[in-house]
């Protein structure tokens, strides 16, 4: 079987887990099936890098950039708001790591 994460198109330079990805070797379907050694635990819906990914550089996902790396995204590390911002919501650096949900307003 497998553990199993999804490249929309084949310029992307991220794939989509379809499942929790564990730390090792997983498979990555889609646009170009191939595999990919995945350096630490990615929750399922998120996005794990397809190669390195520098500073400044786009997160392209569905042939189009989606964001932008904030920092030096190494292959096969989970993508998201700790390491790139989004290009479309510029509160996104504004947003929790792990929930989404700003930090930037207080809710009473």
């Amino acid at each position: 079987m497998g553990t199993y994460a999804f490249k929309i198109e084949r310029q992307d330079n991220v794939a989509t887990a379809l499942e929790l990805l564990p730390q090792g070797v997983v498979q990555i379907r889609g646009a170009q099936d191939t595999t990919l050694a995945v350096t630490l635990e990615i929750p399922v819906g998120h996005k794990v890098a397809l190669r390195d990914i520098l500073p400044g550089e786009d997160i392209v996902k569905y042939g189009v950039p989606i964001g932008r790396a904030t920092k030096k995204i190494p292959a096969g590390s989970w993508v998201h708001l700790h390491c790139m911002q989004s290009i479309y919501d510029q509160r996104s650096s504004h947003l929790d790591v792990v929930t989404g949900a700003p930090n930037d307003i207080k809710y009473e």
